[in-house]
């Protein structure tokens, strides 16, 4: 299947945006003080849950982005026609 330059691109920034956001969620979770993740010190289920989905995230996210950065690579990799070839192909 070939992917759009536009498409590639939104793939790629779909990825980074996981990164940075499930990332930033991450560290906030491991940071709360209002008792829903840590019971006295120890992990609850509220934690492992959402530590669940940002893994899975990470691992979606990375997926998405590798696909869009495949495609922008084999956009990249392909020769353009220049003015000057289309007009001595044409000749």
């Amino acid at each position: 299947m070939k992917l759009s330059r536009p498409v590639s691109w939104f793939l790629l920034a779909f990825g980074v945006w996981s990164w940075v956001v499930w990332t930033t969620f991450v560290k906030n979770l491991i940071k709360d003080a209002s008792g829903l993740a840590f019971d006295d010190g120890d992990p609850t289920a509220y934690f492992w849950v959402h530590l669940t989905l940002a893994i899975t995230s990470f691992i979606l996210g990375t997926a998405i982005g590798v696909i869009g950065f495949r495609g922008i690579r084999a956009h990249a990799k392909k020769p353009r026609p220049s003015a000057t070839g289309e007009a001595l192909e044409r000749g």
